[in-house]
């Protein structure tokens, strides 16, 4: 019998490691930037065509290579960061493993371009498949740049796994998010076909968010620093008021290397548990700088995962530093007996010109010697005021005859006051019929029934008639649009414009009009016909919408469409603590009870609890 085992050639080895290395496109993007920080780059470029599946092209200054170094780094396991194994517990750089370069040259074209400083020529490289096309001297900068062309071109099966190029580019935006933030001193700029995304020059850690994220970030920010044996802890921390549902804004960096860690992630919730709810994520850019002999960054081919000698003093560092920045910025609540701060709230921060003096508004035409009558309370009082007076003038007597219409106005009156009830019957459920209902708390609609009473949690009810109302428009493309008199701006993060972009079209079937308007801006023209008799801000419903798609997505893996109308339904919805009127109640239970799903809520919790008589005896010991 033959043998069967056999070494496989460095390409398919190659191929093979390259499904764990590049993943898609931004794992590319990933692995050249950190390269060109090892190199000692100030100055790096980032272009992407086709969000990357043509063209990832990265172009640094830094200190480039030798024509030797420039063919050997194609090779498995050839890096100059790593010489013995004791080196893996003393590793500052971004890279280690030497897999990247020959996972790339194994699943695309590339070319290569580099010089170092004292070199007068430059050494050009293109491969292909891991196959070299050519190698020869070429004009090129000091500095290295890297053209990764067409990838996963032989592995087409690999290729039809990537995503819709508006997905693809987030996680490209993400990966260069991180890498700019944990390195501010260096000047980073990012390009997608022909436009530029981002331009960030060297800068302190809270500009380089700034630039990031929007201007607006400025005042989030909260500096957190702290200095141990164990560790050093410095970063920024966000306010409560401005934390978002979704987890996409909170960056730990471990020794400058970006990091996924729930454990610690925990600690910083925990610091604003009795200020946030739990929907709630804050913003935080949080770096530690700890003995890279008490930590392992070897556990994952992405490098974003790493073992600790000492996970707990960390854990309570974190925590404990987190929550003394959030007091120390008056953010928590605190207790000062020195301090009068009754008078506080009333001082006004307006400018001179905007202080409105004092003003006496008076009726010139009031006589207090006239004859003082009652305004009337409400239509049906009103009405029973004029009939019972006959039509007469003031001073006049009531007319005796008129004491019939005391009935009809009473019983006008009670119709006036009534609403719908849910009575219960065998088969459909419930049906309406005239009864009155209660509002409890501003949060749950109180009604009667044959065999008790019947809660309805109000804002769960009206998620639940906006979600399937918006899933309707989604489907038939039909949804209407209210015109604004103003059109308002709304300008996102690059991330989220990508976003927005790729989901245009679903929004305008919801009512939305939209449109593009310049760099990460959209002009909103005009909201959904739903919205149009409630006092709405366009520019937060839609970074709302945009921010419940997201959560939607990532918590409950939804499609497109469904992420969509959840989002809608709940930044569109009245909430707990809305005041309403009986015609309002009775609109909402109506709608209610015309849904598909009238009994649980778009989360599946239920919306109606019911409570019969003979519980309520059971209650009062009857």
């Amino acid at each position: 019998m033959s043998d069967i085992i056999q070494l496989l050639p460095n390409s398919v080895a190659n191929q093979i490691a390259a499904g764990e290395v590049v993943q898609r496109p931004a794992s590319a993007v990933k692995e050249l930037l950190e390269n060109a920080i090892d190199a000692g780059a100030n100055k790096i470029q980032l272009i992407i065509k086709d969000a990357g599946k043509a063209l990832i092209q990265v172009i640094d200054n830094g200190c480039g290579m030798t024509v030797a170094d420039a063919k050997m780094c194609f090779e498995r396991h050839a890096t100059s960061k790593v010489r013995k194994a004791e080196d893996l517990f003393a590793i500052r750089t971004m890279g280690f493993r030497g897999e990247a370069m020959a996972s790339i040259a194994a699943i695309a074209q590339v070319e290569m371009k580099t010089r170092r400083h004292e070199d007068e020529v430059g050494t050009l490289i293109v491969i292909e498949g891991s196959s070299f096309i050519r190698q020869e001297p070429a004009a090129a900068a000091v500095g290295t740049s890297i053209s990764i062309k067409n990838l996963f071109f032989n592995t087409p099966a690999r290729r039809n796994f990537l995503k819709s190029n508006p997905a693809e580019m987030r996680h490209i935006i993400d990966e260069f998010q991180r890498i700019a933030l944990a390195y501010p001193g260096i000047a980073f700029s990012l390009h997608h076909d022909g436009s530029e995304i981002y331009r960030l020059p060297a800068s302190a850690l809270k500009q380089r968010i700034v630039h990031l994220f929007g201007n607006n970030y400025n005042e989030r920010l909260i500096p957190v620093e702290e200095e141990t044996s164990i560790i050093n802890l410095k970063g920024f921390i966000g306010k409560p008021e401005f934390a978002k549902r979704t987890r996409g804004e909170q960056f730990f960096f471990v020794n400058n290397r970006f990091i996924k860690d729930a454990y610690l992630n925990h600690a910083v919730n925990r610091a604003y548990e009795e200020l946030l709810s739990d929907e709630n994520f804050p913003l935080y850019v949080l770096f530690i700088e700890i003995d890279p002999a008490n930590i392992d960054v070897n556990v994952h081919p992405t490098k974003t995962e790493i073992k600790y000698l000492d996970e707990k003093s960390i854990y309570a560092i974190l925590h404990s530093a987190v929550k003394r920045s959030l007091g120390r910025f008056n953010i928590s609540p605190t207790i000062d007996f020195d301090q009068e701060t009754g008078f506080s709230n009333m001082i006004s921060h307006k400018a001179p010109e905007e202080i409105v003096p004092p003003s006496i508004s008076f009726n010139p035409d009031f006589n207090p010697f006239a004859e003082e009558r009652p305004a009337p309370r409400d239509h049906a009082y009103a009405s029973f005021t004029k009939s019972y007076s006959g039509g007469q003038g003031a001073g006049m007597s009531p007319s005796a005859k008129n004491w019939g219409t005391l009935y009809e106005i009473a019983r006008h009156n009670t119709a006036e006051q009534s609403s719908l009830e849910l009575a219960e019957t065998s088969d459909e459920g419930y049906v309406p019929v005239q009864k009155q209902l209660m509002q409890l708390h501003n949060r749950y609609i109180i009604s009667q029934i044959k065999s008790g009473l019947m809660l309805i949690d109000q804002q769960a009810a009206h998620e639940r008639i906006l979600y399937e109302r918006f899933l309707l428009h989604l489907e038939d493309r039909k949804g209407a649009s209210q015109q604004s008199l103003f059109p308002q701006t709304v300008t996102l993060s690059p991330n989220d414009y990508e976003l927005a972009k790729s989901l245009l079209d679903d929004i305008k079937s919801l009512g939305f009009e939209v449109r593009e308007f310049g760099k990460n801006t959209l002009v909103i023209e005009g909201i959904p016909v739903d919205l149009g008799s409630t006092n709405v801000n366009e520019t937060q419903l839609f970074e709302h919408l945009i921010e419940g798609f997201k959560n939607s997505q990532q918590e409950l893996k939804l499609d497109k469409r469904d992420a969509l109308a959840r989002s809608m339904a709940r930044n569109s919805a009245i909430k707990s603590g809305t005041v309403l009127g009986q015609t309002e109640m009775n609109t909402l239970i109506e709608q209610l009870f015309a849904c598909k799903t009238p009994n649980f809520s778009i989360s599946g919790k239920p919306v109606i609890q019911t409570m019969g008589l003979a519980e309520l005896d059971k209650k009062f010991d009857k």
